[in-house]
């Protein structure tokens, strides 16, 4: 091989063992997590308003 085609083969190689190690990471935090879904900013235990339920 040539020498770019080794860095690249390197290059490579070192994406796909760190994609890799993210992807076990995302699976044991599933794992561990509660089974609620994520709240996203903003997010309240209230329901949502509705125009018709304003008291004003």
């Amino acid at each position: 091989m040539t020498e770019q085609t080794d860095k690249r083969a390197e290059r490579l190689k070192a994406a796909l063992r760190e994609n890799l190690r993210r992807r076990k990471a995302q699976v044991r935090g599933r794992s561990e997590a509660p089974a609620e879904p994520p709240r996203r900013e903003g997010d309240t235990d209230d329901p949502p308003q509705r125009a018709s339920d304003d008291p004003t």
